[in-house]
């Protein structure tokens, strides 16, 4: 949830308001139904981001983990910064992020849909550690019986507010029009070398995972020959870029060697998760 309740708000010196976010809501499932990522429940755990709140945090308490709208995707905005956090805690119920709103005119144009608790809430990690069930039975809370995923570690590296949340209670095909496929979408074209690499790398992940594509799925560009890897670029805050394996064939199968299987483990779990919604 992104909230700006105008009858008990803060300020800042500037008169801007304090944006308190909360997001990722523990133990709570919600649906992944992504072209590439595959179709699974997944679901946050306290402790999750404890280890990378303690490293994001800077010498005079805030927080140096970049706050933006939509992603940094909106078309209006871009990627310009919303504020700075002052505070970046995780609750007993979710992590929670207190943001000082920069005096600018995108803000303004924000704190309306913010007052009226319009907008959802989001972030951007990388997973560090989790675990799978691949045949869990029915539930309620999974009555397709859908695989489960366990994120136990992230690395944060973006959170802020955004027009379509991915909230438990939204509608599957809601959720399936999720950041991931979005962002690989206007990839596909800008760099299809990129994109080719990471197509495989989630063809990866949903093999080592047991997961089903969608029907009707993208194909996927192959690199150009003789194109060198692409390495991660850890400090891009929308998110790391996987590099192919040296030495593999485009379409190699995951799991034909230990070390392959590692590898291909490694380079999806840096972009799955890419960006995943929730809130209220």
């Amino acid at each position: 949830m992104t909230r700006d309740d105008s009858s008990s708000e803060l300020t800042t010196e500037d008169g801007m308001p304090v944006m308190e976010v909360r997001f990722s809501p523990f133990n709570e499932w919600y649906e992944i139904n992504s072209w590439y990522e595959g179709r699974f429940l997944e679901r946050t755990v306290p402790g999750a981001f404890k280890n990378t709140i303690n490293g994001l945090r800077q010498a005079d308490g805030s927080s140096g983990v970049k706050v933006m709208f939509n992603h940094g995707m909106d078309f209006t905005i871009g990627d310009k910064l919303l504020g700075k956090a002052s505070d970046l805690r995780e609750g007993s119920q979710s992590p929670e992020m207190f943001v000082p709103l920069f005096d600018t005119s995108y803000n303004r144009d924000l704190i309306p849909g913010l007052r009226a608790g319009a907008y959802g809430s989001s972030f951007m990690f990388e997973v560090i550690r989790d675990s799978w069930n691949h045949e869990p039975e029915k539930s309620d809370s999974n009555p397709e019986g859908l695989p489960e995923r366990t994120i136990q570690e992230v690395r944060l590296l973006e959170a802020g507010p955004v027009t379509w949340p991915a909230n438990p209670a939204a509608t599957a095909g809601l959720r399936s029009a999720c950041v991931t496929d979005a962002m690989l979408e206007r990839m596909k074209d800008r760099d299809p070398n990129r994109f080719g690499d990471l197509s495989r790398s989630f063809d990866a992940f949903r093999s080592l995972n047991k997961l089903q594509g969608q029907e009707g799925m993208p194909e996927q560009t192959a690199p150009t020959p003789g194109t060198e890897p692409r390495r991660q670029a850890g400090q891009d805050p929308r998110g790391p870029v996987a590099a192919s394996t040296p030495g593999t064939e485009p379409r190699r199968q995951a799991g034909r060697s230990p070390a392959v299987q590692n590898a291909a483990r490694r380079y999806a779990e840096l972009l799955t998760s890419i960006a995943r919604m929730s809130g209220e």
